[in-house]
C-alpha cells in the first residue's frame, strides 16, 4: 500500500526553538508519524535563534532563489535544510533577512509583538506553498501548527485552489495559545491578500474590531487539533459553527492521544476520498 503523505508546516519545533507548547508537541510528531507509515516533509521558519552551526543547516540551492510578493514588495526566499536528530527526516527552513534574522521570534525586547508579524505569516505561508510546488510532492494531509501557519488554509482553498499538487489534501490546523492570535484588521487585510485575494475571501478572519487568526484558519480547514488547555477563542463553538472535526491533543507524552491522532487523520483522509 502506498504511504500517505503529510506536509507538516510549523511555526516552531524542538530542538530548533524551545520552551513552548508548539515546540514540544510538534517535536514528538515526525518520528511517530514516520514509524506509523507516513511519508513526511517538514517546513518551519529559520529564525535568528536557530543556531545554524550547531544544527548543521545548509542552503538548498535548487529550491532557493524565488521571490515572494507581499503587498507588491518582493522578498527573496532562501531554503535551508538540516537533519532532524533521532530520525531519518530532514527539516526545510524558510529564510529571509527582513523577516526572520532577528533574535526574537514574535516579540521585541519589551515583549511587544512585532508590527510586521502578519507580513511574516503571509511570507511564510506563501513561501511554504511555493516550496512544496518545487518539490513536486502532493500531500494527502497539510498539517498547520501554530498561528503563523493560519493563512495556509485560506491560501490553499482560494489563492491556490487550482494547484493540482494540493487538490486532494485534507487541511488540519493546530491551535495553540501563544498570544499572537489577534491581529490589527487594517494591516491584516492589506498584507494577507496575496495573489489578488479579496477582502471577502479573508472575511472569515474578522472578529469584532480586529482579526482572529484561529477563527479564520478554522473556517478553511477540514479538522482542528487543539494543543492548549485554554485558548483565546471558543474552539468548540468555532468547530460547531463551521462543522469541523476536532481533536484535543494537549499531552505529547500520552500514547492514547498520539494514537487518537492517527485515527483522526485516517477518518479525515477517508472522508476526503469519498467526497
Amino acid at each position: 500500500m502506498e504511504k500517505k503523505r503529510i506536509l507538516l508546516v510549523t511555526q516552531e519545533m524542538e530542538p530548533y526553538t524551545e520552551g513552548t507548547e508548539v515546540s514540544r508537541l510538534v517535536a514528538k510528531l515526525p518520528k511517530f508519524l514516520q514509524d506509523n507509515g507516513y511519508e513526511l516533509r517538514l517546513l518551519m521558519p529559520r529564525y535568528g535563534v536557530v543556531n545554524e552551526r550547531r544544527h548543521r543547516l545548509h542552503e538548498v540551492v535548487r529550491l532557493s532563489g524565488m521571490n515572494i510578493i507581499i503587498d507588491d514588495d518582493d522578498y527573496p526566499l532562501i531554503i535551508k535544510v538540516a537533519s532532524l536528530p533521532g530520525s531519518r527526516l530532514q527539516v526545510y527552513f524558510l529564510d529571509n533577512e527582513d523577516f526572520f534574522k532577528r533574535k526574537h521570534i514574535f516579540e521585541d525586547d519589551d515583549q511587544q509583538p512585532f508590527e510586521d508579524n502578519i507580513d511574516r505569516a503571509a511570507f511564510f505561508c506563501k513561501g511554504a506553498i511555493e516550496t512544496v510546488k518545487k518539490f513536486g510532492w502532493a500531500p494527502d494531509i497539510v498539517l498547520c501548527e501554530g498561528w503563523l501557519t493560519s493563512l495556509l488554509p485560506v491560501y490553499l482553498r482560494n489563492a491556490y485552489k487550482t494547484e493540482p499538487i494540493f487538490a486532494n489534501a485534507s487541511i488540519i490546523y493546530g491551535l495553540f495559545e501563544t498570544g499572537n492570535d489577534r491581529q490589527e484588521a487594517e494591516r491584516f487585510f492589506q498584507k494577507a491578500a496575496i495573489n489578488n485575494l479579496s477582502a471577502a475571501d479573508l472575511e472569515p478572519f474578522r472578529d469584532a474590531d480586529g482579526v482572529s487568526m484561529h477563527k479564520g484558519a478554522t473556517a478553511f480547514s477540514d479538522g482542528l487539533l487543539v494543543g492548549s488547555e485554554t485558548l483565546s477563542v471558543d474552539v468548540d463553538a468555532l468547530a460547531a459553527t463551521h462543522g469541523k472535526a476536532l481533536l484535543r491533543m494537549t499531552n505529547e507524552e500520552d500514547p492514547a492521544q498520539l494514537n487518537a491522532m492517527l485515527e483522526f487523520f485516517r477518518q479525515l483522509t477517508e472522508a476526503e476520498v469519498s467526497q
